[in-house]
């Protein structure tokens, strides 16, 4: 991906870096839908909406973030586990920050493992430098999964497009509903592995090399990539039906949600409010 590649349904995990002489240095672990709004705020203070703990010792910069999570609550459970490694029962076995590691080190190694851990080694995860001065090598101990892309540049977002569909307003008549029928036959497309014919785009999975015309339901391509997998509940890759290119499941879910799309930037003010309220609520429940 490049800077003007962007996503919708955007959940992501951040990390801050303080550039503050005061307090260089310092880090925060945040969750955000709209990184561009969310660092403005924590610039701006708590009267913005920012939080508690980066108001008053600004300026911050939003330099790491990992997104591509399937929903709001797994994100957040991402960012309690990255704030809390030793009271999560998954990272509490991880050594603490040595005397050789300054924070931001020693988040960035965090991290890193959690992206080699159950569940979260499981997720079409994306990580993506905001600002490449601050790039670090993964440990190689902690080298990503291969589904995991690194990218680079700042993100928009967008919200969804909505469907529209024509309403029935009594007038057509049989000659019109003959054609329309006979409309969707030929815009109707068949699964590649099961062979049955589908209008429903949103159920569909697309080849992601460009050549390649293969189209198959989300869940009957999966099962056919899991049969070499056994064990597993998601799968990693498979062999294209159509033109047996090896390809990642993560770069098919990315590619159907639209995220290498140049999109517009949100401005919903809904979208991340009570990122804070989250975050004390989860620290109750997850372990």
């Amino acid at each position: 991906m490049d800077a003007s590649d962007e996503i919708e349904q955007f959940f992501g995990v951040y990390l801050l870096y303080n550039v503050n002489p005061q307090f260089k240095g310092r880090t925060y672990i945040g969750f955000t839908v709209n990184p561009n709004r969310r660092i403005q705020q924590h610039n701006k203070g708590k009267q913005a909406g920012g939080a508690w703990r980066t108001h008053g010792r600004g300026p911050w910069e939003m330099v790491l973030i990992i997104h591509g999570f399937p929903n709001e609550i797994s994100a957040l459970r991402f960012e309690w586990a990255w704030q809390n490694p030793k009271k999560s029962r998954r990272l509490k076995h991880l050594p603490g920050k040595t005397k050789k590691e300054n924070q931001f080190q020693y988040r960035f190694r965090i991290v890193s493992a959690m992206l080699n851990t159950c569940p979260w080694c499981r997720f079409a995860l994306t990580i993506r430098w905001l600002k490449q001065q601050y790039v670090l090598d993964f440990p190689l101990e902690y080298n990503p999964p291969s589904h995991m892309p690194i990218t680079y540049g700042p993100v928009r977002i967008k919200k969804g497009k909505t469907n529209t569909r024509r309403e029935n307003d009594g007038s057509s008549n049989q000659q019109g509903d003959d054609e329309e029928f006979q409309s969707l036959q030929r815009n109707s497309v068949r699964c590649c592995v099961c062979r049955e014919r589908t209008r429903d785009s949103d159920t569909l999975l697309k080849c992601v090399h460009p050549k390649c015309s293969m189209q198959a339901h989300i869940i009957c391509l999966a099962k056919k990539f899991l049969s070499s997998q056994p064990g597993q509940i998601v799968p990693i890759d498979g062999k294209c039906p159509v033109c047996k290119a090896v390809v990642l499941w993560g770069d098919l879910i990315r590619a159907r949600q639209g995220c290498y799309q140049n999109l517009e930037e949100c401005t919903s003010a809904e979208e991340d409010a009570e990122d804070d309220n989250w975050t004390q609520q989860l620290q109750s429940q997850v372990t």
